[in-house]
């Protein structure tokens, strides 16, 4: 399987502890989470490994703790990517 056959979408703001996993499966779902993130101008970050960490987390439940550092590396990315549109 390759990496554009899953997808998880995060949500994060402020008041929140920690990222929250809104959206996340494979094949056609993938396809359609990342559809509607690119009709939304959400940034799209691709990181294999992550996502396969992240897409046996239940929806609504917050990124566990010993994913904070590679999550915190991703937001970061896509935030400086943000700035520069």
């Amino acid at each position: 399987m390759n990496a554009n056959d899953r997808a998880v979408a995060l949500r994060y703001t402020a008041d929140l502890p920690a990222p929250v996993v809104v959206a996340a499966g494979r094949g056609p779902l993938a396809e359609a989470i990342a559809r509607a993130a690119r009709e939304n101008g959400v940034t799209i970050v691709q990181d294999a490994d992550l996502v396969d960490a992240l897409i046996t987390v239940d929806l609504g439940a917050l990124v566990p703790e010993e994913l904070y550092a590679a999550v915190a590396e991703v937001l970061a990315f896509a935030m400086r990517l943000g700035k520069g549109r």
